[in-house]
């Protein structure tokens, strides 16, 4: 009975990583028509940058202040995807669809050799921040707290999501321009500004899921591409640019 509970925590850790990747795959989606396959690419990056980060700051803060540096993958991704939209990706909105993939194929082989580069080809790790909640007994068998505690972030990014989307001005603009974008713009809506904060928060729940998953599982070259595939599975079971599907 143990074994099972565990694995029920383990399965809800990894799909609350899945959800963040898929939501960000989704909202882009719906709101902007475009298939990111980089989007891969930003869960890596926040998954190297939070790993960096936590490595650096290891030893010269307590391990409990560690965690502040969680967030900081996530929000250099979305400062990253806040550059790349206007730069590289709007000119392509009303390109066929192949042209779309094409771009985006490239800025994931683009990310994934700045990955190499800046990283080299050694696996990071934050798993500090696992050894500072220490485990907790689950019928004799030990468990990481920060696994636990995790699902609850995941969930906690859920319910901000569905809030900010459906309860906020913001949210009302991002669906309307994401039904009707020459409508919306006709009603004064700024669209672009819309487009590039749909993508910077798009790539801020791919970064948030590397951010959580490297203190569990090291960060390595080719990560991104490998959950890539699991999230366009989700998203297309899901919906496409559905959230609650992707939820589900």
């Amino acid at each position: 009975m143990e074994i099972v509970v565990i694995q029920v925590l383990n399965s809800l850790f990894y799909a609350a990583v899945l959800f963040l990747i898929a939501a960000g795959l989704s909202l882009i989606f719906g709101v902007m028509g475009i298939i990111n396959m980089a989007h891969g690419s930003f869960y890596a990056l926040g998954a190297y940058v939070t790993a960096w980060s936590v490595a650096a700051a290891a030893g010269v803060i307590p391990p409990a202040a560690l965690f502040i540096f969680l967030p900081l993958g996530a929000i250099a991704v979305a400062v990253i995807g806040l550059a790349i939209e206007p730069t590289l990706l709007r000119r392509f909105y009303r390109r066929p669809e192949e042209y779309q993939l094409l771009v985006t194929f490239g800025l994931l082989l683009v990310l994934e050799d700045a990955i190499r580069l800046i990283w080299g080809g050694t696996p990071r790790t934050a798993s500090g921040l696992v050894d500072s909640l220490g485990l907790v007994q689950i019928g004799g068998l030990p468990y990481p707290v920060y696994n636990m505690a995790m699902i609850g972030v995941g969930i906690a990014a859920a319910l901000a999501l569905w809030a900010f989307v459906y309860r906020t001005k913001f949210g009302v603009l991002l669906r309307a321009t994401a039904q009707d974008r020459r409508m919306a713009a006709a009603l004064g809506i700024d669209v672009g500004r819309i487009y590039a904060l749909a993508f910077g928060l798009g790539c801020f729940m791919a970064g948030l899921a590397g951010a959580i998953v490297v203190p569990s599982q090291a960060a390595v070259l080719g990560m991104g591409v490998e959950v890539l595939v699991v999230s366009f599975v989700v998203v297309v079971i899901g919906g496409l640019g559905s959230l609650e599907g992707a939820l589900v």
